[in-house]
């Protein structure tokens, strides 16, 4: 199984860390070439404007929104859902609009708002540890979505299809489990 995780900004490293720990092989992605033979992609945190405007003059937004149609799977955290999300507000801005909900940036604050939090999750019966960095609020889901984790009655983790996006950090912590789900989506069953 091979992992590509867009390497623009944001902590890339972590995320291949975390699969690398999973014994998955992980490629940076930066240019088109990149995108050959792979399994599964991570969009990471960060900016996403400035991702946004990386996909756009590298020639892989477009790329990136087949590789999704064709029924690749893909794991976004907060800048990466973002992404993902079919409409973004606060403000409103582009995105590969693959999942059916609705974000809003920054919506739990700046830097300064950002902590660490527990919360229930039906990937596993304890608390599930969640980073939130200037994290987005998942506003609405569309009917074809699966809520997995809520923190403060709002979803923070959403599934639909072989989409997976999350609002917090799950790279910067020691739990393996949404990384396992992820590529449980690819079709490879991996121990938590």
């Amino acid at each position: 199984m091979k992992i590509g995780v867009l390497a623009v900004q944001g902590d890339f490293e972590a995320h291949r860390s975390m699969l690398d720990s999973l014994a998955i092989d992980a490629t940076e992605i930066r240019a088109l070439r990149d995108l050959d033979a792979l399994d599964g992609i991570v969009l990471p945190g960060g900016e996403s404007t400035t991702q946004l405007k990386f996909l756009q003059e590298e020639g892989l937004f477009h790329p990136l929104r087949r590789f999704a149609q064709e029924g690749g799977a893909m794991f976004g955290t907060c800048a990466g859902a973002i992404l993902l999300a079919g409409e973004v507000l606060n403000p409103a801005q582009e995105s590969l609009a693959l999942m059916d909900m609705t974000v809003l940036r920054n919506g739990y604050g700046r830097q300064l708002s950002s902590e660490v939090r527990f919360g229930h999750c039906s990937l596993k019966p304890a608390p599930l540890e969640m980073v939130f960095i200037r994290a987005p609020i998942i506003q609405r889901v569309g009917p074809k979505v699966e809520v997995l984790a809520e923190d403060a009655g709002r979803p923070v983790l959403v599934r639909q299809g072989k989409l997976l996006a999350a609002t917090f950090h799950p790279e910067l912590t020691d739990d393996s489990t949404v990384y396992s789900y992820f590529l449980g989506l690819i079709g490879e069953r991996v121990r938590a």
